[in-house]
């Protein structure tokens, strides 16, 4: 009997049904090639795939050169538990083992925080950044102040990406435009464009070129309020650069 012929057996399981990636509105979050190359088909355990997928995306939303979270704030995000468990009663259990899978793997590395009244560790990602920072921690180099909490993870969840911000506040968004946030988001953090994006639609300065220039005065600056309030006086400073010829001033 060839396949084409073979009876199809019923599932029981409901699948929902996905409406597809919007095209060119959707925030990506990176992965390194190694991660298909060489990673992807060690994986035979569901759970361990999505937690490191996970952690992936956290640590996209973090600033700073190295990016670490604890462990305590996993067990404490509704939204993971829920992605591995639909039963509450098992998910902590469920994460407790891919996380255990994940770190004898080496994609993730932990130090324990055994200076803390309650039980707890830091976790890097296995990567160049990842090792630089857990090594930096370990000779007391570095100390993690920019951990995200999850009332922070909660807010991150219900955000609006970047091009739905901006379509909502600033203008249409034309090719050109999508292609210049795509681009924005590989030099500047999330949040930052988010907040230039309302400051440009609340100071009327509806225009990629002027949120171009107050986040690129604030990666240069600082950001801070002083630096906020001044962001106004360097527009001109950028509106004749890279983006001048193609986008509205």
């Amino acid at each position: 009997m060839k396949n084409q012929d073979l009876p199809i057996q019923p599932v029981n399981t409901t699948i929902s049904t996905f409406e597809g990636f919007s095209e060119g509105k959707i925030k990506l979050v990176r992965l390194p090639e190694q991660f298909f190359s060489e990673l992807l088909d060690q994986f035979d355990h569901l759970e361990e795939l999505k937690l490191i997928l996970y952690i992936f995306w956290h640590l996209e939303q973090m600033e700073g050169s190295f990016r670490c979270f604890r462990v305590s704030e996993l067990y404490k995000n509704t939204y993971l538990l829920k992605t591995l468990s639909k039963d509450s009663k098992t998910s902590e259990s469920i994460l407790k083992d891919a996380l255990t899978r994940a770190i004898k793997r080496g994609v993730v590395l932990q130090i324990p925080l055994s200076n803390e009244e309650d039980s707890d560790a830091l976790l890097f990602l296995n990567s160049a950044k990842g090792r630089a920072g857990y090594k930096a921690y370990l000779q007391g180099k570095w100390k993690p102040e920019n951990i995200i909490n999850q009332s922070q993870i909660d807010w991150l969840m219900e955000q609006p990406n970047i091009y739905q911000l901006y379509e909502e506040n600033i203008g249409p968004l034309t090719p050109l435009i999508a292609d210049a946030l795509r681009d924005a988001e590989a030099s500047f953090p999330q949040p930052w464009i988010q907040e230039a994006i309302k400051i440009a639609a609340e100071r009327n300065k509806r225009s990629w070129s002027y949120i171009l220039a107050v986040l690129r005065h604030w990666q240069e600056e600082g950001r801070d309020e002083e630096n906020r309030r001044d962001a106004t006086e360097i527009r001109r400073k950028y509106i004749e650069g890279e983006f001048s010829d193609f986008i509205e001033h």
